[in-house]
């Protein structure tokens, strides 16, 4: 008998098959690892072709070094910032603001989203209020804040939320307005009301378009909260309150390296709206795999 057979009673695995199951991994991560990249490298391109038109501008001269220092300079500030105990409260401090400020504005918009969907006279009545409020700049609604709240995390949060929540609302709309209406009689034809109708058959049907309102509502939560943070100091470290302190200062250094974090935490929350944006049309056989 040949020395590749199984044998039963010691449990042991033919050496053909175990090769055979390591060919079948290695193309699946080489797929996962050409996906990454595919992924990654577009970024990496668009941050060089933007540290080297920085880089560019700084040789030239065209502003003093403590104006507008290097790329390597604001990096190294960042890197010496970020061993300090103020960066890190700084950031959780913003990040807190955030995502509290944005999960009021989801639930809120979620509510008014599906009321203005699915009732008319809503609908007539504040439809394109909705669309107005989200076209208002976020630094329009301050002096009303500070007059209602004065300087406290509320102002903060109250423009935060009206920044991000006709964003939601206007994705639910759109989601319940494009679904099919053979999708919709088919529910009830299956006997679907109320809330089962909701769950099993209109919020997957919406899914798309809510997930990109909300994608959309945090982009307007975020720069909301900056403007918020720039304007309103509360006495705790926030990354808006460090960027001020540091045009204060005249600290060109310290400002582009805050400058470079906010933008990599938007960068990184955008990359996971991405991420499940990719897996739900993934799931729903949308998206052609190479």
């Amino acid at each position: 008998m040949s020395a590749d057979v199984i044998d039963l009673t010691a449990g042991s695995v033919r050496p053909d098959q175990s090769a055979a199951a390591g060919a079948a991994v290695r193309p699946a991560t080489r797929r996962w690892a050409g996906r990454a990249w595919s992924a990654l490298w577009p970024k990496l391109l668009a941050v060089g072709i933007v540290l080297g038109a920085w880089q560019l501008t700084y040789a030239t001269g065209w502003r003093p070094d403590y104006v507008l220092p290097s790329p390597w300079t604001a990096f190294a500030e960042l890197a010496r910032l970020a061993g300090t105990g103020d960066f890190w409260e700084a950031v959780a401090t913003t990040l807190q603001r955030a995502l509290v400020g944005f999960a009021v504005a989801v639930l809120i918009g979620s509510v008014v989203g599906v009321a203005v969907a699915r009732i008319r006279v809503l609908r007539a009545a504040i439809g394109s209020m909705i669309t107005g409020l989200q076209t208002m700049p976020s630094i329009a609604w301050f002096p009303l804040a500070i007059l209602l709240f004065g300087l406290s995390e509320r102002a903060i949060l109250f423009v935060v939320v009206l920044g991000a929540a006709p964003s939601a609302a206007n994705g639910i709309i759109g989601g319940i307005d494009h679904i099919p209406p053979q999708l919709l009689r088919v529910a009830h034809t299956l006997g679907a009301r109320g809330w089962s109708l909701y769950r099993h058959f209109v919020i997957p049907a919406a899914l798309p378009a809510v997930l990109s309102g909300l994608k959309q509502g945090w982009s307007f939560a975020w720069r909301s909260l900056m403007a918020g943070e720039l304007l309103v100091a509360l006495g705790r470290y926030s990354l808006g309150q460090q960027l001020s302190m540091a045009r204060e200062l005249s600290d060109a250094p310290a400002l582009l390296a805050y400058m470079i974090l906010i933008l990599a935490i938007g960068m990184v929350i955008d990359a996971a709206f991405n991420a499940a944006d990719i897996r739900l049309r993934r799931r729903r056989g949308l998206l052609v795999e190479r």
